[in-house]
């Protein structure tokens, strides 16, 4: 079993995932969305897609067993695990400097977008797209039409499991929003955890 490795609240990190491998990711507060993303290791531009994967599955939101699709419609994780109560969400975007900027603020401040793009191209992928995340433990409901911001029902420690279906890069953004309740409702982003293991 590999060593955790430890994604600092506002901040992003990528894993080179192989065939058959898995990769948890542990939400130690409870109270932290992270976006997820995976990518083709061998043509980015394959990557795991939300608007393909709900109409796959028939269903807004994966759970256990549950295998998540490329654009390409070929599966690429199966989540084998999901301690927490399974409120993710699969339709909002990532945060960019754009979704800051309509919420106020003025200047910089750090978003999943660019945590996305930094954590590629650190394993040398650059790509020019962000593709709409898997949002984990964000607590999103529609209501009445309504998409409420709310802080996650996650507890300290729950983590989820997800197995490779072919080697992939694994992006992960320990969300930086504290301006709306989503990581907890005194708004400050946590620390996160993952690793990789063999099956």
């Amino acid at each position: 079993m590999s060593q955790y490795i430890t994604i600092p609240g506002r901040c992003g990190d990528a894993a080179v995932v192989r065939a058959g491998e898995r990769i948890e990711i542990v939400n130690i507060t409870g109270e932290q969305v992270v976006d997820t993303w995976a990518f083709n290791l061998r043509n980015p531009l394959e990557y795991m897609s939300m608007q393909h994967v709900r109409p796959d599955l028939n269903k807004g939101v994966p759970g256990p067993g549950d295998r998540l699709v490329t654009n390409y419609r070929r599966p690429v994780l199966t989540m084998l695990e999901d301690t927490s109560n399974g409120a993710h969400d699969t339709f909002m975007a990532a945060c960019d400097i754009y979704r800051y900027m309509g919420l106020g603020v003025q200047g910089y401040h750090a978003n999943c977008t660019d945590n996305m793009y930094a954590a590629l191209r650190n394993v040398g992928i650059n790509v020019n797209f962000c593709p709409c995340p898997l949002n984990l433990w964000m607590n999103t409901p529609i209501v009445d039409n309504t998409a409420r911001w709310l802080p996650p029902l996650s507890k300290p420690g729950d983590h989820v499991l997800f197995e490779a279906h072919f080697d992939c890069v694994v992006v992960m953004s320990a969300c930086p929003q504290d301006i709306l309740p989503i990581n907890g409702k005194n708004c400050v982003p946590s620390d996160v955890q993952y690793r990789v293991c063999a099956a």
